[in-house]
């Protein structure tokens, strides 16, 4: 059987975390079937060091995983500036639950039991999203380039590891150089409107940022408009 390729033309690989085993294998034959390159990991702490490689084009992670939890896979992968598209498996169907995922930087999101054949299309769908960027996808503005894609930041080539609440702050800003953002507006857009968050927290991740870029020798990429707001001004 012909491999499922991506764009570039290669086997799709996926990493398939699961500490069921009969769910875990089942899911391994069942790529493996479609024509997939498939690695099977049962633990949260192996399923961080197999995703950080970069060597998969989708990851299927589980929620509940002995070691570190899905989300904190996740969480920790967004930090370290993996980018590689990350589908959710979780029993758990509360609004709450999917919204957490999507709020660490999950691609998608599976409730338990599935349709293989659904959960199937959708790992392919994320591996033909996640194989190029296109000129959309990449915001450049001086020496600030950023993958939306692959939610990669890298200033004069050097790269930048956000976390994920860091990286849509620095997006909500840089999307709109030259255009002061008010913290109200920027809680709106990066925090949801959270009721329990106070504009104390906007400046907590400004300097978060700050201190990240300076890191890389990147000076002010953040600029604070006082009585304002901030802004990313245009190179």
């Amino acid at each position: 059987m012909l491999g499922t390729v991506n764009e570039d033309g290669a086997v799709t690989r996926v990493l398939v975390v699961d500490d069921e085993a009969g769910m875990r294998s089942a899911l391994c034959r069942g790529l493996s079937a479609e024509g997939m390159e498939v690695t099977g990991c049962a633990e949260g702490t192996e399923a961080l060091r197999l995703g950080s490689t970069g060597a998969f084009d989708v990851i299927l992670l589980d929620v509940l995983l002995p070691g570190l939890s899905g989300y904190r896979v996740l969480e920790l992968l967004r930090e370290r500036g993996v980018g590689t598209p990350v589908l959710m498996v979780s029993a758990k169907d509360g609004e709450f639950d999917q919204a957490d995922g999507f709020d660490l930087g999950a691609d998608g999101y599976v409730v338990k039991p599935f349709s293989f054949v659904v959960l199937a299309a959708q790992v392919r769908a994320l591996a033909r999203r996640g194989g190029t960027a296109t000129e959309s996808d990449v915001l450049t503005l001086g020496d600030l380039e950023i993958d939306r894609s692959g939610r990669r930041v890298r200033w004069a080539g050097r790269p930048v590891a956000l976390s994920p609440r860091e990286y849509r702050l620095l997006v909500a800003l840089a999307a709109r150089p030259g255009t002061v953002l008010t913290k109200e507006e920027l809680l709106s857009e990066v925090w949801g409107g959270a009721q329990d968050v106070t504009r104390n927290v906007v400046e907590v991740y400004i300097g978060y940022l700050r201190r990240k870029f300076d890191a890389v020798g990147a000076g002010e990429v953040v600029r604070t408009v006082r009585g304002h707001g901030y802004t990313v001004e245009r190179p």
